[in-house]
């Protein structure tokens, strides 16, 4: 359950700057509480401190959110939900949501917190929207809403995820999902895979390039050289060989392939010891081998205030780190907290890549 809180949240809004991006808010899955976490967050004011947001969606979804928040009295005022062609057009306000029409279904008949292969097919709708969009200069970032995957299959739709989708229409040749919060970002070289399949895709080169897709993000949003500390994917990091030889013959070799690149890595270390040291402020980044191995410790830490961020993208793309919550869902108690600090993370990486642009010093090669 994602229930609000009893008061704002005030999630990144030390990140304010008169030049705010321009962020495309998919809708993520209607039967699940995106439309509300949406209406909500744009109520706060919030999200107006960070960017100029667009929902990319559907007009009757995001009003019948506002007329059910609006009758359970939780929301301050009722915008209106104005339909727009293009970006450019949008003029958003707290009295008025702009939505970019991005699907053909009609969701009028999908029901909250149940599975809808039309709900599904609608998120996947509005997020292609969103990325041929934001490839085509229209915007600087996308923010996303959860999706529900088994709406997603019971679609036909064969990606696990956003992640995937992100890199096959940008054609991007290696992503990873990163969870960041307070400063600290945990990324993963393997993501949407059953742990028996895992050890095929755990290559020195994967390995390789998550390390340095972690350091550049991080050392953008950070504003100076990032610390990666990576994990071990065998107990006790193998503790020598007893336990396995992936830690020497494949993690470590990646490590010295990206501090040779100028990436200042270590390990790999127990994971159960590296997010010790990390939440102790030793390193800023770390990178798991699979899924659970880094989901697991981040949200412990930061429950759902953590941001999903896709690295290695040709665009910037951030995440709230919860999901549909259909348990909740038409009640009006979701909390919009992790949207507002998704935006916020969006709207400092936009900024930091313009001033990475013109710094490209910024991963000079680390010593030792």
């Amino acid at each position: 359950m994602i229930r609000s809180s009893s008061k704002p949240s005030s999630v990144a809004l030390n990140d304010t700057s008169p030049d705010r991006p321009r962020l495309l808010i998919t809708l993520g899955d209607v039967a699940g509480i995106g439309p509300e976490v949406l209406v909500r967050a744009w109520d706060s004011g919030q999200l107006f401190a960070l960017c100029r947001p667009v929902v990319v969606g559907d007009v009757a979804a995001v009003e019948k959110a506002v007329s059910l928040l609006n009758r359970l009295g939780v929301i301050s005022s009722k915008p209106t939900v104005t339909a727009v062609a293009t970006v450019a057009e949008a003029c958003p306000c707290s009295q008025r949501i702009d939505c970019l029409q991005a699907t053909n279904e009609d969701l009028s008949h999908v029901d909250s917190g149940k599975v809808s292969a039309t709900a599904g097919r609608a998120a996947y709708d509005f997020l292609t929207h969103a990325i041929d969009r934001t490839v085509g200069g229209e915007a600087e970032a996308i923010v996303t809403l959860p999706i529900h995957k088994p709406s997603w299959r019971a679609a036909g739709i064969e990606f696990p995820g956003h992640t995937e989708v992100l890199a096959r229409r940008t054609r991007s040749r290696h992503t990873s999902m990163m969870l960041f919060w307070n400063g600290l970002g945990v990324s993963h070289v393997t993501l949407h895979r059953p742990l028996r399949d895992i050890w095929t895709h755990l290559t020195v080169g994967a390995i390789e390039q998550t390390i340095r897709i972690t350091a550049e993000t991080l050392t953008r949003l950070l504003g100076r050289r990032a610390r990666i500390g990576v994990c071990g994917v065998n107990p006790h990091a193998s503790d020598g060989g007893l336990f396995g030889n992936e830690e020497s013959e494949v993690i470590a070799p990646a490590i010295a392939a990206a501090r040779k690149a100028g990436v200042d890595a270590t390990g790999p270390w127990p994971a159960d010891t590296l997010f010790l040291r990390a939440r102790q402020g030793r390193y800023d980044g770390i990178v798991a081998m699979y899924h659970d191995q880094g989901h697991l410790a981040i949200k412990l830490l930061a429950g759902y205030r953590a941001v999903n961020v896709t690295l290695g993208l040709p665009i910037i793309r951030t995440s709230v780190a919860h999901g549909t919550a259909f348990d909740i869902a038409g009640r009006g108690v979701a909390d919009s907290g992790g949207l507002i600090a998704a935006a916020g993370v969006a709207a400092r990486l936009v900024r930091a890549s313009a001033r990475f642009s013109a710094e490209p010093s910024a991963l000079l090669p680390c010593k030792g």
